[in-house]
């Protein structure tokens, strides 16, 4: 299980938590057995009567060879990098075969080298290297947590229209949150929260001043009879 969040412009609109189920396509690109079993059927297949020189055969042979030293250097390079990455919170982002896009963030727990491809563990899905967009530092983690926490309290309080003294606590400690936030950690909060937030302040601040009017009324009513 991990994280989700709906991003709008790169900040944190919404947040949930999902487990993602999707796999990767699989590599269409030729390998070297690939290249090889090609290389045999030519040798099976040539004209007999215009055989190819072993020259060609040579310098083909080479090719193969050189092709196959650069897929064992990329496999290599590709275990080592996915191998760094354990211990680490990384963000995956996958794509559907619709097209939909999901993304999550969590920590690496292990890798797996399975049929030359590097992937990583999280939750005990397997993610090809490919799939990882961003290695997130503790600044990045801790700014995320903030504008996801603050998402899911803002969430949680009436609508605007629906203000009354009794949410004061709430309002206000959502409020501070944000307020407490350095400019880093505010641009993972999306424009359309930081507006709702602005809305919930102004009704606030209209609410207590009509509960201290009515207060101030009462008061003065009290003292003159």
């Amino acid at each position: 299980m991990g994280v989700s969040a709906i991003i709008e412009d790169g900040m944190v609109a919404n947040a949930t938590s999902t487990v993602s189920t999707e796999t990767k396509k699989g590599d269409t690109a030729l390998g070297k057995d690939d290249f090889l079993q090609l290389l045999v059927a030519q040798m099976k297949y040539q004209d007999p009567l215009e055989p190819t020189s072993n020259t060609e055969y040579i310098a083909q042979y080479a090719t193969f060879s050189q092709v196959e030293q650069m897929q064992n250097m990329s496999q290599s390079m590709d275990l080592s990098r996915a191998s760094s990455l354990v211990g680490k919170t990384v963000q995956i982002t996958t794509t559907s075969e619709s097209g939909v896009e999901s993304t999550f963030m969590g920590k690496v727990d292990y890798v797996k080298y399975e049929n030359g491809k590097a992937l990583v563990a999280i939750d005990e899905e397997l993610y090809s290297l490919d799939d990882v967009t961003h290695v997130c530092d503790q600044e990045y983690l801790t700014a995320y947590d903030l504008a996801s926490a603050l998402v899911g309290d803002v969430a949680k309080l009436p609508g605007v229209d629906k203000v009354s003294l009794s949410d004061k606590d709430a309002i206000t400690k959502v409020l501070e949150t944000y307020d407490s936030m350095d400019d880093y950690q505010k641009t993972f909060v999306a424009q359309s929260v930081k507006d709702q937030m602005e809305e919930y302040r102004k009704k606030l601040d209209e609410v207590v001043k009509a509960a201290e009017e009515t207060a101030d009324k009462d008061n003065n009513g009290g003292s003159e009879t």
